[in-house]
């Protein structure tokens, strides 16, 4: 039996999202957003992830508790929400730390200081990396990726090297932002696509795909980024406070990002020398945490949420298929069409 199993997410961004560093610095922005310290291309941390999650499946879990109250069920006297959310180091208010609730066991719980017995949690999450990006251009919005990002995908994108913007069809030269580039064809844009749509990536972005070398997607990224200017208002005048001026960036909507799940084996671990009963499989861990997806739509991740930020949809969620898989499965579609048109046109000599 697998220690573990990997299970691939792929989201999109409905609002812009400003997962921030925490702190103010000198630059462009007041408030910059998190980025990689190699390629500096925004990110949204796996820690973020896993707080959100902890508190969405929080709150899923305690609506089904409140709801199997009400129908008269016997349930269970502690609150999923807020108690198995967050910190959970408060003696009446914290974790149940129990082998048995599906929030503990999947997300871990912690003891205290100086305390031994916590549990890391059968669920780790990845950082979740930018794999297309939405970029103005006089043709319309282009998603831009690059040989790279598109590794995170199990795809690959041979001979992107030149100064160039590579699409399906080239034409004259095409703006990236404020990049004017030149346009070559890109051969491997057809299986890209495929791909893609396989996983979910809406057709109007996969319609719309541009490659860049690795050496220039940064810099496309971090030119195109959304920057807004906010105020503090005061409460007593309703008008803007003096000095109280900063502007921050954010992911812009459309961006779209990949993350994994590492779900681990259940049977494997223990909790306070009892068997874990809330899930029985890596499968079940993923399925457990999969409960947030639809409080990640409506209710988003990171800051600025009440100035429309931070929604986004995920729209795949499993094991990440094998491009030849993809490729089976058109070629099965393909036949299947060819002889349907064959069936049709002997019935048509047979009229």
């Amino acid at each position: 039996m697998a220690s573990y199993k990997k299970f691939t997410q792929i989201g999109v961004a409905l609002d812009p999202i400003h997962v921030g560093t925490g702190g103010a610095s000198i630059g462009r922005v007041d408030l910059t957003i998190v980025r990689d310290p190699v390629t500096q291309i925004p990110k949204i941390p796996g820690s973020s992830l896993a707080g959100v999650y902890r508190t969405y499946v929080a709150m899923y879990y305690e609506e089904q508790r409140q709801q199997q109250r009400q129908s008269g069920q016997q349930v269970r006297e502690k609150p999923f929400y807020p108690d198995c959310a967050g910190l959970g180091l408060h003696e009446n208010r914290g974790h149940c730390r129990q082998h048995d609730c599906p929030v503990c066991t999947v997300f871990g719980f912690a003891r205290g200081a100086g305390q031994e017995g916590g549990f890391a949690g059968l669920a780790a999450f990845t950082d979740a990396h930018v794999i297309l990006f939405p970029v103005p251009t006089r043709q319309g919005p282009m998603w831009v990726a690059s040989p790279m990002a598109m590794e995170w995908m199990g795809l690959t994108a041979n001979g992107v090297d030149s100064e160039a913007v590579y699409v399906e069809q080239p034409g004259n030269k095409l703006n990236l932002g404020w990049l004017l580039l030149e346009t070559q064809p890109c051969s491997e844009m057809g299986n890209i696509t495929s791909h893609l749509a396989s996983l979910g990536v809406p057709d109007y972005i996969c319609n719309r795909l541009a490659l860049v070398p690795d050496r220039l997607f940064a810099h496309i990224v971090n030119s195109n980024l959304e920057v807004r200017t906010s105020v503090s208002i005061n409460p007593e005048t309703g008008a803007a406070e003096d000095k109280a001026l900063f502007s921050y960036e954010a992911l812009p909507r459309g961006t779209v990002l990949v993350w994994e799940i590492i779900a681990r084996n259940p049977p494997h671990y223990r909790i306070n020398g009892q068997s874990i009963t809330a899930v029985s499989s890596p499968d079940d861990v993923h399925e457990k945490a999969k409960q947030a997806h639809p409080y990640l739509k409506h209710l988003g991740i990171g800051g600025m949420g009440t100035r429309g930020m931070g929604r986004m949809e995920v729209v795949y969620e499993d094991k990440c298929p094998d491009r030849a898989d993809v490729a089976c499965q058109e070629n099965r579609s393909t036949e299947a069409q060819d002889e349907s048109e064959a069936q049709m046109q002997e019935e048509a000599s047979h009229e």
